[in-house]
């Protein structure tokens, strides 16, 4: 049987001439950290205040006839379009005063501001320098023949920075009304007044924007349309068309208050499948089978509702007048619907009372084209989001 030795193994020791210059070389580095770290700190703090963010300040003022406007810009942002200025000769009051016409022409030719519709023509103040944020700020007044409704901001005010943004404040009476932020992709803000004609220009506006959506959204009018197209009594189709708009007045709702946000890559290839499920829903029916469009049309309407509110949000909610852009879309959609559901019954009922049979056929065609409709519009929503080419 073999014997195995164990040897043990001796720790090795440094040289101390080795161990002597790695101790001196963790000193040296102790040593110069700072030193290397200092002038590092120093080029990013001097960088950074270099290029400060990108960011201009739009404050409007209304005070009945009165709407007061001041801009603060960077001079980082001034100096760029102002005949390449430096930064620090503009902060100079001297310098800024003889460049007050420059400034005047970059923000009327940057600036778009309307009051009920006519466009504003501001009259600039000289340049104040603000010290605290490097910035100038120049004002205007417009003494108006009455108070405004709706006041419109468009601004792009150093496109030269993509990333330039501008901050809105729009006050009545010293209240903070409204805040958003504008830039290239947003470029327009639109206000309504709190006041009676600013609900009124609200309540056009929306509603308008209601009849158009529910004339030129060919998936909704189709849907309607393939739910009336077996018929049924005034009373009958009269509950069709209030249960789906409960239903997506609800879900409308929801989802412009930010409760219910579901994703619009789900919600529009499930608009798609309804009218699927309409039109193949027609073509199973039995003759005196159970009627239960009012609830499908309940609960695709909640789908719908979803859709409804992504054209909503595109729009853009006046936040001061919520409930009244809601209630004024809302009764949009119901009139657009309701001319839909006049045409359509109407000629539905003309062709059923010449030739039930002729009507019976024509329901079954018009179901089976509401099925390949909802397909196509299936696929290209749920496979092609850009579109079948």
């Amino acid at each position: 049987m073999e014997r195995f030795r164990i040897r043990r193994v001796q720790p090795r020791r440094e040289r101390p001439m080795l161990g002597a210059m790695a101790a001196g070389r963790q000193v040296l580095r102790a040593q110069l950290a700072p030193a290397a770290a200092g002038p590092m700190v120093l080029w990013m703090v001097s960088l950074a205040a270099a290029h400060p963010l990108p960011f201009s300040t739009l404050d409007v003022r209304i005070s009945g006839k009165i709407i007061d406007v001041s801009v603060t810009a960077h001079v980082f942002d001034l100096a760029h379009d102002l005949s390449d200025a430096p930064a620090a000769g503009a902060m100079d009051p001297a310098e800024a005063a003889a460049r007050a016409t420059e400034i005047a022409s970059l923000l009327d030719a940057r600036l778009k501001m309307t009051a009920d519709g006519d466009p504003l023509a501001l009259r600039w103040s000289a340049p104040e320098v603000v010290h605290d944020s490097r910035s100038l700020r120049v004002r205007a007044r417009r003494p108006g023949a009455a108070a405004p409704s709706v006041i419109t901001v468009e601004a792009a005010l150093f496109p030269h920075d993509r990333s330039h943004q501008t901050f809105v404040n729009i006050y009545e009476h010293d209240l903070l009304r409204t805040q958003a932020i504008l830039d290239q992709a947003r470029p327009r803000l639109e206000y309504f007044a709190d006041s009676g004609s600013g609900r009124v220009a609200v309540a056009l506006r929306f509603l308008g924007s209601g009849i158009h959506h529910i004339l030129i959204g060919f998936d909704h009018i189709l849907f309607l349309v393939g739910l009336l197209l077996l018929g049924g009594t005034l009373g009958q189709l009269a509950m069709i068309v209030s249960s789906f708009t409960l239903g997506h007045s609800l879900t409308l709702t929801l989802a412009a208050l930010n409760l219910v946000s579901p994703p619009t890559r789900l919600i529009e290839p499930a608009i798609a499948l309804s009218i699927v499920f309409v039109g193949a829903d027609n073509l199973l029916v039995r003759r005196g089978g159970r009627d239960v469009r009012v609830w499908i049309a309940l609960a695709f309407g909640l789908v719908h509702g979803f859709g409804f509110a992504g054209v909503l949000r595109e729009t853009g909610l006046p936040s001061q007048a919520l409930a009244w852009s809601l209630f004024s879309f809302n009764i949009g959609v119901e009139m657009g619907q309701l001319a839909v559901v006049l045409v359509a019954a109407s000629a539905l009922a003309a062709l059923r009372s010449r030739s039930p049979r002729a009507a019976h056929r024509m329901a079954l065609v018009l179901s089976g084209l509401v099925v390949a409709a909802g397909a196509f519009w299936f696929i290209e929503r749920a496979f092609f989001r850009g579109g079948i080419s």
